[in-house]
């Protein structure tokens, strides 16, 4: 089964902790779909100007519970570049939230593939 290449962003991330970045199963396909789910693979995340730090949450829409964090006030260093590569499946029921310590100063894109089963 081959998946539908995707990619989010870019997006500027601001002090909201609680913003929606990305929805699992984003996509909408054909009716007859029994399932639609994503696969991130990579997270990038650029920052444009000083030192700032990012959180982002696997969880409910608007939602950052303590227990759900996939980074916490994690450091990206001014003018540089942060990359994550991973495989974690994301079902239509679960987000990307978070945000940064300062607003616009840092920028993340995701890419991955969309399923349907």
């Amino acid at each position: 089964m081959a998946g539908t290449i995707k990619s989010l962003g870019p997006v500027a991330l601001t002090t909201v902790y609680t913003t929606n970045i990305m929805q699992g199963g984003g996509f909408t396909l054909a009716a007859g779909s029994a399932l639609l789910y994503d696969v991130v693979r990579h997270i990038h995340v650029a920052n444009k100007l000083a030192n700032d730090t990012f959180r982002l949450y696997l969880g409910a829409t608007g939602a950052n519970a303590a227990g759900t964090e996939l980074f916490f006030d994690f450091p990206v260093t001014a003018k540089l570049t942060y990359d994550y590569y991973c495989a974690k499946k994301m079902v239509s029921t679960e987000f990307l939230v978070g945000g940064a310590a300062t607003t616009l100063t840092l920028v993340i894109v995701i890419e991955g593939e969309t399923y349907a089963v």
